[in-house]
């Protein structure tokens, strides 16, 4: 039987609204399309999106009760309703109310680029040594950090949260919101970069993590990245103590000793706290391997037993749309391989996404194609980060590349003459080239910043395997 999360006496005690009638809710959620029977749906307002719209729908399918900050027309006189100012801040109320009534250890991971993954890497591990409680997908920002603390179980071991940002200011109350008693950045590159004149302000920006951590928290750093020490300063500054490194060095607390590396996954041996470790990683790539080394410093931080985390981290699968790899039958006989990394992009990890296609061999009269979207929100900086990814791009041993975009038409421009194939203004349009370029034996990586749509390149695919299948 599932236990009750909230009660409308707590809930009014968290938010101060006004509530219409005693309701119980085990759960909480601000999606109508997937509220289940029970939980408390909260109408947040989006920037394309007022969930006040979806609350009689949301009553319908069983919610609890409907929080509120306005009178809804249909809706019954003796719905379960909380009213309040706000519901964007009663959220986050929801959020600090449960977790100050919370004594789950918890660990926040921020960074340019691995948060997804380390977050998925913890939640693994750490459910292998208690009860863990961790963000969904991407549930990182001012809506997803309270959503994720508003959801935790009474009972919960641990707690994992992921905390984004792409300006200044937006990282310090998510961290004290969640108080942490680990902190991990994973690194500090140049993504986000049109929000910030330099990396230095992103790093200092990252930094504000440290801001919510308990009075005896630890800083998890990662010693390879040039602002290793930067942060280590801040993070003295802010009065953590205890400060953690990671990395390929030989003096960080966790050390990389070796990788075996393979297109399927990784064999690692490393030391973690002065213990030797050795473990597999089913998702490939070095930056998989470097990011476990965090993941297992900060087990080791909480006091976890990082033997019985390693060896639980094999059962880590790649997220959709984050290196996810998929077999594509075709209609014309044979196969593909799709590395499916539609979701984002940066640099660095356009870059580890060329490694891993490079290592991944081809099937018999196969290829490697790269489809690659353009890299968002990089400011003044975006035409030289995009053309310095041609020595990659020819050194990752494809022989096709398609582009989308304004920016990946100026890399397109520095390629050597018959490596392009083909460029569009929008993945929609170039979609139905790369579905006719690809043959059976192919490597296909699809790669671009969520708002290029690359998503849409990796559906066009998927539909050759349904006729494929329907043949």
């Amino acid at each position: 039987m599932t236990a009750i999360l909230w009660t409308s006496a707590d809930a009014v005690a968290a938010t101060g609204g006004r509530n219409s009638r005693d309701w119980q809710a085990m759960g909480v959620s601000i999606d109508s399309r997937t509220v289940a029977e029970g939980d408390l749906f909260v109408a947040v307002k989006g920037d394309s999106f007022d969930g006040h719209d979806y609350a009689l729908d949301a009553l319908g399918r069983g919610a609890a009760a409907v929080l509120v900050e306005r009178d809804l027309e249909g809706i019954p006189a003796n719905a379960p309703v909380l009213q309040v100012t706000s519901t964007l801040e009663a959220l986050s109320s929801l959020g600090r109310f449960q977790r100050g009534r919370n004594s789950a250890k918890a660990i926040a991971v921020t960074g340019s680029v691995g948060k997804t993954g380390s977050k998925e890497m913890l939640r693994v591990a750490l459910s292998a040594l208690g009860k863990t409680h961790a963000s969904v997908a991407s549930f990182n920002n001012h809506i997803g950090a309270p959503l994720t603390l508003a959801r935790l179980p009474q009972d919960a071991a641990y707690l994992v949260s992921e905390l984004g940002m792409n300006h200044a200011g937006e990282l310090a109350p998510l961290s004290q919101m969640v108080r942490p008693d680990v902190a991990l950045i994973t690194n500090v590159e140049a993504v986000h970069a049109g929000h910030f004149d330099s990396e230095e302000e992103i790093a200092d920006a990252k930094a504000e993590i440290f801001t919510g951590l308990t009075s005896d928290g630890i800083a998890v750093l990662n010693r390879d990245n040039r602002h290793f020490a930067r942060l280590r300063d801040k993070a003295r500054a802010a009065g953590v103590r205890e400060i953690v490194a990671f990395g390929s060095d030989l003096t960080a607390d966790a050390f990389l000793v070796n990788a075996q590396l393979s297109a399927t996954g990784s064999q690692v041996q490393a030391v973690v706290g002065r213990r030797r470790l050795s473990y597999k990683l089913a998702a490939p790539g070095r930056h998989w391997v470097m990011n476990s080394l965090g993941v297992l410093a900060g087990i080791a931080a909480l006091g976890g037993d990082v033997v019985q985390a390693a060896a639980a981290l094999v059962k880590v699968e790649v997220p959709k749309g984050r290196g996810r790899q998929v077999h594509i039958a075709l209609p014309k006989g044979g196969s593909l391989l799709l590395i499916d990394e539609s979701y984002n992009a940066s640099a660095p990890a356009i870059r580890a996404a060329l490694d891993v296609m490079k290592m991944t061999p081809v099937a018999t009269g196969g290829r490697r194609v790269v489809v690659l979207g353009d890299m968002l929100e990089l400011g003044d900086a975006a035409p030289a980060t995009h053309e310095a990814l041609a020595p990659a791009l020819v050194e990752s041993g494809a022989v096709l590349v398609l582009t989308v975009g304004p920016n990946m038409a100026r890399l397109a421009a520095m390629l050597p003459k018959g490596l392009h194939a083909g460029h569009a203004d929008t993945a929609q349009e170039l979609a139905p080239l790369v579905s006719a370029l690809v043959r059976s034996g192919d490597v296909v990586l699809v790669k671009g910043s969520l708002g290029m749509k690359m998503a849409r390149i990796v559906e066009a695919l998927t539909a050759l395997h349904s006729a494929a299948a329907g043949a």
